[in-house]
């Protein structure tokens, strides 16, 4: 049976859904690789919750959980169809590990999630279940709930982690170059992330370069450790995004492609 891949994508600013730069074409490409996926799970930190909850609508709508962006960003829309059946596997998944979770037949698609879907699977032709972040989640509980999802990738569920490598909002800036320090660890990211270094991942607050700059709060990093967790002993492959808006990094990863 195909064995569906672990993806982290850095969905940087809502406005990427019109901007595509460097990743967009970039995902289209990985996303070829999701044409036999019987369907896609993705985590974003746009859908914090007690407790864990997996969407089970049959029809998700798509949510516009932003303001003060271009008109034309909120006509966009991504029909996928949901999956009551993989919802429900997913949360009984969930709950063997001991992680409480529910399914809610009511919520949509956030913009962590419908904006990179955009380009991973344009035709919106892959069922598209979204399982949501605890509140309390760290850093080892994000590996975690990657892990306790990992056994969907061997009958066809492909696993996305939505965030941004990079994520400070204070200090968006639409002109001059890319941060320095966003850049530095970015770059410490991709040295560990290709080593498999684990461990430092967890830990990335205490020995990545400008972590607590990089990440001023953890939601948007947290997506990277449950993509890693649902990895396994899969190789990783790098996928350069660049750097948008002066420090959000949009670079990305990919498992179990090669």
């Amino acid at each position: 049976m195909y064995r569906a891949p672990a993806i982290f994508v850095s969905h940087g600013a809502p406005t990427f859904a019109l901007e595509p730069g460097l990743l967009g074409s970039r995902l289209t490409d990985l996303g070829k690789r999701l044409a036999s996926a019987s369907g896609i799970v993705v985590v974003s930190p746009h859908w914090q919750t007690c407790g864990i909850r997996v969407t089970g609508a049959a029809w998700p709508s798509t949510i516009h959980d932003f303001g003060g962006f271009p008109p034309a960003l909120y006509d966009l829309t991504y029909p996928a169809p949901g999956s009551a059946s993989l919802a429900a596997e997913t949360a009984a998944l969930l709950a063997e590990d001991g992680l409480v979770a529910m399914v809610d037949p009511e919520r949509g698609y956030d913009h962590g999630a419908w904006v990179p879907l955009r380009y991973l699977r344009p035709d919106a032709d892959t069922p598209v279940i979204q399982v949501s972040m605890p509140h309390n989640l760290d850093t080892a509980g994000a590996l975690r709930l990657g892990r306790t999802l990992a056994p969907l990738r061997d009958r066809g569920v492909a696993i996305v982690g939505s965030g941004s490598l990079t994520h400070n909002l204070h200090e968006v800036r639409r002109d001059g170059d890319s941060a320095t320090y966003a850049k530095e660890f970015a770059a410490w990211s991709r040295q560990a992330v290709l080593a498999g270094d684990v461990e430092s991942l967890v830990d990335y607050r205490h020995v990545a370069p400008s972590a607590i700059r990089a990440h001023p709060t953890e939601e948007h990093y947290l997506p990277l450790l449950v993509a890693l967790g649902a990895a396994g002993t899969d190789m990783p492959a790098a996928i350069d995004g660049g750097i948008t808006y002066g420090v959000l990094s949009m670079d990305s990863y990919a498992w179990g492609v090669h």
